[in-house]
C-alpha cells in the first residue's frame, strides 16, 4: 500500500513541509529509515538522524525548526509520537486484515452452558468452562484456559496460553498477552502459634474494565473478599504482580517486574516504572509518577514525583544522588582531618606537658 505525504498529512491533520506528492509504503525507525518509509521525531537525542535518515517522509512536532538542509518531506503535527501511534495501528490493522482467524478450532473442549459470541476465534487445546460468556468478535489463542462463569467482553484479544479463573470479568477491547494469570489466588496466610501458616481461602475475583492491555507473564491475583479492579484504560507491562484487592486506577501505565502489594489503590493516570514495589494498604494519589526501583511504603499526594529506595520526592533525590557520588571523596577528606586532629591534640598535649 502506498500513500502520499498529502494523504497521510490530511489523516493527521499536519502541515507539510517539502513535497507533498512524495510516496511511503511501510513503517521504519529513524536511524535507518530508507526511500519509501516513514518515520517520526519526537525525542530531541535523535534530531542528528533527522540529517542522515534516507527516510521519504518524517512525522515531527509543530513547533520543529531543522537546524541543518534534510532530505526529507516533513510532517509537522501536535504530538509526533501519539501521530505515529496512530499510524502504527492503522498499518498492523491492514497488515492483518485478511489473516484474522474466526471460528472454533479443534481440538478444544467448550461447556454446553458457555455462551459464545458472533465471529467469535477460539483456537485449538483451548478449554472453555461452565457458564462462560464470550462477546462478540473476541479471540482466544490456543491453550487458553477460561474458568467457570467467567465473562470475556466485546473485541477482546487472548494471546496463547492464558488462564483465566472462575468468575473473572472482563470488559471490551482488553488485550492480554500470552502467559498471563488473571485471577489466581492472593498471598494470604495466618501465622498459627506452633509457627506454620493456614491458608486463607481468596473467594473474591477480578475485574478489567474496558481498553486495559496486560503484558505476558503478568499476574493479577483474585480479592480475598470483593473484587481486584483494573480500571478503564490502564497499560500494564510484562511480569507485573497485582496482589489481592489491589485496585489499578484508570489509564495507570505500570513498567515491567514491577509489584504492587495486597489492598493498595494506585490512582489514576499514575506512571509507576520499572522494577517498582509498592507496600500494602496504600491510597497513591492521582497522577502519581514513581521512577524505577524505587520502594514506596507511604501514602502519596497527587501529581507527585517519586525516586529512590526508600522512595523521596524527586528533587530530594536528586541532591542525595549528588551527595551520594561524592561519598568516597568525603569519606577520605574526613580521615584526612581526623589524622590532622589527632596530630593537633597530640601537639597540644606535648605543649602542655611541657609548660607543667
Amino acid at each position: 500500500m502506498q500513500f502520499t505525504a498529502k494523504q497521510i498529512s490530511e489523516f493527521l491533520d499536519g502541515v507539510i513541509e517539502g513535497d507533498a506528492t512524495v510516496e511511503v509504503g511501510e513503517l521504519s525507525k529513524i536511524e535507518n529509515g530508507n526511500a519509501g518509509s516513514l518515520c517520526f521525531l519526537s525525542n530531541p537525542k535523535y534530531e542528528s538522524y533527522l540529517y542522515t535518515t534516507q527516510a521519504s517522509v518524517v512525522i515531527v512536532s509543530s513547533d520543529f525548526v531543522p537546524a541543518q538542509p534534510i532530505h526529507s518531506t516533513l510532517i509537522k503535527v501536535k504530538d509526533p509520537y501519539s501521530a505515529f501511534s496512530v499510524l502504527l495501528e492503522k498499518y498492523n490493522e491492514a497488515l492483518n486484515q485478511d489473516n484474522r482467524p474466526a471460528g472454533i478450532e479443534q481440538p478444544s473442549f467448550i461447556h454446553p452452558t458457555a455462551k459464545i459470541g458472533n465471529n467469535v476465534y477460539i483456537g485449538a487445546f483451548c478449554c472453555i468452562e461452565e457458564n462462560v460468556e464470550i462477546g462478540d468478535n473476541t479471540k482466544i489463542y490456543t491453550q487458553t484456559y477460561v474458568g467457570a462463569e467467567t465473562k470475556i467482553g466485546n473485541d477482546c484479544v487472548i494471546f496463547p496460553g492464558v488462564k483465566i479463573y472462575n468468575r473473572s470479568k472482563l470488559g471490551n477491547r482488553i488485550t492480554i498477552h500470552s502467559n498471563a494469570v488473571i485471577g489466581s489466588d492472593g498471598f494470604g496466610f495466618a501465622p498459627q502459634p506452633d509457627g506454620t501458616y493456614n491458608k486463607i481461602a481468596q473467594i473474591g475475583n477480578v475485574v478489567i474494565e474496558d481498553d486495559v492491555e496486560i503484558g505476558a507473564n503478568t499476574t493479577i491475583d483474585r480479592a480475598t473478599m470483593g473484587s481486584t479492579f483494573i480500571r478503564k484504560g490502564a497499560k500494564l507491562d510484562n511480569l507485573i504482580q497485582i496482589a489481592h484487592n489491589v485496585d489499578v486506577g484508570a489509564h495507570a501505565v505500570v513498567a515491567a517486574q514491577s509489584g504492587i502489594s495486597g489492598s493498595t489503590k494506585l490512582g489514576e493516570n499514575s506512571v509507576i516504572g520499572g522494577q517498582v514495589g509498592i507496600a500494602g494498604h496504600l491510597t497513591l494519589g492521582k497522577g502519581t509518577q514513581v521512577g524505577a526501583q524505587a520502594g514506596i511504603n507511604f501514602n502519596t499526594e497527587e501529581n507527585k514525583q517519586w525516586h529512590g529506595s526508600p522512595a523521596q520526592p524527586l528533587k530530594e533525590w536528586m541532591r542525595s544522588t549528588v551527595i551520594f557520588k561524592k561519598l568516597p571523596e568525603v569519606d577520605k577528606r574526613i580521615r584526612e582531618l581526623e589524622a590532622k586532629i589527632a596530630e593537633l591534640t597530640a601537639i597540644i598535649e606535648h605543649i602542655g606537658t611541657i609548660q607543667k
